[in-house]
């Protein structure tokens, strides 16, 4: 059973900087591991449903992100290390929320199929 533990997050003013890991460990019963999975990073606010925010490929050479992260965010993945990164710059009050990996294209299934592995790592943008 894969297992991810985020981590990273904190309080920062609007306009600060974090970086989130999600260290992987294990492996499906499918056969899939941190290697050979596509890998994304999923948000949830306060009172609001699970979002993705960003994506990226097995290789890390294709990436995607939701507009409202785009130019700010970086995704990234060391293989070598089976973690997952995101750097997190200008950061807005609307980015406060859970950050979660999650294994898998979050942008090609519905929130509902998201399967959370890890407990999450909480960032507050507040001034």
């Amino acid at each position: 059973e894969v297992q991810l533990v985020e981590s990273g997050g904190g309080l920062v003013q609007p306009g600060g900087s974090l970086r989130l890991s999600c260290a992987a460990s294990g492996f499906m019963s499918d056969g899939f591991t941190f290697n050979n999975s596509w890998m994304s990073w999923v948000r949830q606010a306060p009172g609001k449903g699970l979002e993705w925010v960003s994506i990226i490929n097995t290789d890390g050479g294709t990436t995607y992100y939701q507009d409202s992260v785009q130019g700010r965010f970086t995704i990234s993945r060391d293989n070598a290390k089976s973690t997952l990164y995101l750097q997190l710059n200008s950061l807005e009050i609307e980015d406060t929320a859970m950050y979660y990996c999650l294994m898998g294209r979050a942008d090609v299934m519905p929130a509902t199929a998201y399967i959370l592995r890890g407990q999450g790592t909480q960032v507050t943008v507040s001034s």
